[in-house]
């Protein structure tokens, strides 16, 4: 595997900033027990699961995912998770793919999810600043991130307002409908991969009929580590992914996939 990798810059994008601000909220309005049921995005085959439980400012999430993509320049590929909000509160379908390439980019859903309001990640800061970090992303096709933590206001507003919604980023080349698309250059940054740079799964936020949140991920997978060499990643905000030094890269299918 060639190590010699960068981080690359993103300009920040306007989708990231879209509906930050509002009225601060108030410290036990969305107090209560929440589910996703995931929609499954250009071909994507993976799913996930995904519980939270939040008294007063306090959140407790149980997220797991399986079945996505398993590697990403011969690594286990990143996949980040945001909780988006502030715009339609629903997720994009294959009518949202403007250019009818067959992926709806993460800039063709923006308009249905939002920019990011919490980040997921597997441990550390989860402001929608940490969406760059790509060392707190799942890592590899089936992981679990079960955590507690101080949620902020916008996304507790959002949640209240139900217009929280839950992406998780990053195609499978095996499972996109085109090779050509999925290696087309990002909306986000020409010189990665638009499937690398997509959402993949999506969800909105919504009250739970259920008490008690499941506990461990049997059938999902083990928990991944959150040591990467691969650099940094963001979407919503701006989306940084490690990427061969030197210029554009591909993702190939490989020849089982092919067959």
């Amino acid at each position: 595997m060639n190590k010699n990798l960068r981080l690359l810059a993103v300009p920040t994008l306007a989708l990231g900033m879209v509906a930050m601000a509002g009225a601060p909220a108030m410290a036990d309005h969305a107090n209560g027990s929440y589910t996703v049921d995931f929609q499954q995005l250009s071909g994507t085959t993976g799913t996930a699961t995904f519980a939270m439980d939040i008294d007063d400012k306090t959140a407790t999430v149980n997220l797991q995912v399986s079945g996505l993509g398993e590697t990403f320049m011969d690594a286990p590929y990143p996949h980040v998770q945001h909780v988006h909000g502030g715009a339609q509160g629903v997720c994009p379908t294959m009518a949202d793919d403007a250019d009818g390439d067959g992926i709806v980019s993460t800039t063709e859903g923006a308009a249905s999810y939002g920019g990011i309001q919490t980040t997921l990640g597997t441990s550390g800061d989860t402001s929608p600043a940490a969406g760059l970090n790509l060392e707190l992303a799942g890592q590899g096709g089936s992981y679990s991130i079960e955590r507690t933590f101080e949620m902020n206001a916008e996304t507790l507003d959002a949640i209240e307002a139900g217009t929280a919604v839950v992406v998780i980023h990053g195609l499978d080349p095996a499972t996109s409908s085109s090779e050509e698309a999925f290696n087309a250059p990002s909306d986000l940054e020409p010189s990665l991969p638009l499937g690398a740079t997509s959402p993949a799964l999506c969800g909105v936020v919504t009250a739970s009929q259920m008490g008690a949140m499941p506990e461990g991920g049997a059938d999902t997978g083990v928990a991944q580590s959150t040591t990467n060499n691969m650099g940094m990643i963001a979407l919503g905000g701006g989306l940084v992914l490690a990427a061969a030094a030197g210029g554009t890269f591909m993702v190939r299918r490989n020849a089982a996939n092919n067959a």
